[in-house]
């Protein structure tokens, strides 16, 4: 399979006005390709490029969480490790009796490691559930709830004394919710390595992969614009180029979705799950990543089914069953859509840049891969 074939699933949408521009990156039995259609911008006349450098969003969930494996095997930390020793900020936590209440009791054990990994720390977003006057509390304290802002956050101290005021909504290990616990892994793991995160990152995912785009600041001359939905249903700038919240590296450098890079970039981590590690990972750790860890109430819980789908969690990263067999990958929230097939030896990568992403672009991406492996 080429990308240009699966971009011409998705070219309808494009031309039709759904987002400006898309790139596909398709890797099939370890052949690359890549192809565009669009343009930068609404209406615009510059085209977009399939080495364009974009916003991942969400789609730095799965590094960092190779990264975490990769200095658990170096001895680092330990997956059923309590964090303590790491972040001693976040022990001997309190948590609610009621999402809409005060009332509070001990947690029944330390936030681990796995915990961060698999996203059931006991904290995040708070979805169809009713009130929630603590979740309303880590918004009003900047905790960085809402689309990625590189510079929005506070130093990573700072940020974890804030958290540390709260109580957790849940036991530790009890439910799954996005995605706060990806930015208390960002910590962990920089203290662990004794260096800041995106170095750590990049000394052991990036570099060894040459994924040399991607990082916590964009390279101006390859960065295209991203676009919110407005209320009429156009779009809107979100963030630019030359004042580009991406450009310059940021005070809390943000696991959650604080990286930019291009497909061809999550073509390359894609292609090293898909060979086992390749050589950086231990394939038991690859394993241990594109497997389900979730409970059937925990993937159909309020908080997971909206972001889940029905599907599941590994470590860092979405895994479901397909019409095409068992996929893996991620989605990011400014329009970045990575699956894998493993049976077919394919990863998949769509690129747009429009917040929310656009359904219509991201079914016609997946239908158009999973009808030819079909």
């Amino acid at each position: 399979m080429q990308a240009d074939e699966v971009l011409a699933g998705v070219a309808p949408h494009v031309d039709a006005g759904a987002v400006p521009g898309a790139i596909v990156g398709v890797r099939h039995h370890g052949v690359t390709s890549l192809a565009a259609a669009g343009a930068t911008e609404p209406g615009g006349d510059v085209p977009l490029r399939a080495d364009a450098v974009v916003r991942l969003s969400s789609n730095a969930k799965p590094l960092v969480a190779a990264l975490a494996l990769c200095l658990v095997a170096d001895g680092l930390l330990a997956l059923d490790e309590p964090i303590d020793r790491l972040v001693p900020e976040l022990a001997d936590r309190r948590v609610l009796v009621r999402l809409d209440g005060t009332e509070t009791v001990p947690a029944a054990r330390p936030i681990t490691v796995e915990d961060l990994l698999t996203m059931r720390m006991g904290f995040g977003f708070v979805v169809d559930e009713g009130p929630c006057p603590t979740f309303d509390r880590a918004v009003a304290l900047g905790l960085g709830f809402g689309p990625p802002d590189p510079h929005g956050l506070p130093g990573p101290d700072e940020w974890v004394a804030r958290l540390a005021d709260l109580p957790l909504l849940d036991q530790p290990g009890a439910a799954w919710r996005y995605e706060l616990s990806f930015a208390v892994l960002g910590v962990v793991l920089a203290r662990a390595a004794g260096r800041p995160l995106g170095e750590v990152l990049t000394a052991r995912i990036l570099a060894p992969l040459g994924m040399d785009a991607t990082g916590f600041c964009a390279d101006p001359s390859r960065l295209v614009p991203a676009y919110a939905r407005g209320d009429d249903g156009g779009l809107v700038v979100f963030d630019g180029v030359a004042d580009s919240r991406w450009l310059a590296p940021p005070a809390f450098p943000d696991a959650r979705g604080g990286l930019a890079g291009t497909a061809e970039d999550l073509l390359r981590f894609a292609g090293m799950l898909l060979e086992g590690g390749g050589g950086l990972l231990d394939p038991a750790a690859v394993t241990a990543m594109t497997s389900d860890r979730l409970t059937p109430a925990q993937r159909a819980a309020p908080g997971a089914a909206p972001f889940l789908d029905g599907g599941g969690w590994g470590l860092g990263l979405g895994v479901t069953a397909s019409a095409a067999g068992p996929r893996y990958g991620w989605a990011g929230g400014l329009g970045t859509l990575w699956y894998s097939w493993p049976e077919h030896d394919l990863a998949a990568v769509l690129v747009t840049q429009v917040l929310p992403p656009t359904g219509s672009v991201f079914a016609a991406f997946t239908r158009t891969v999973e009808d030819a492996l079909v």
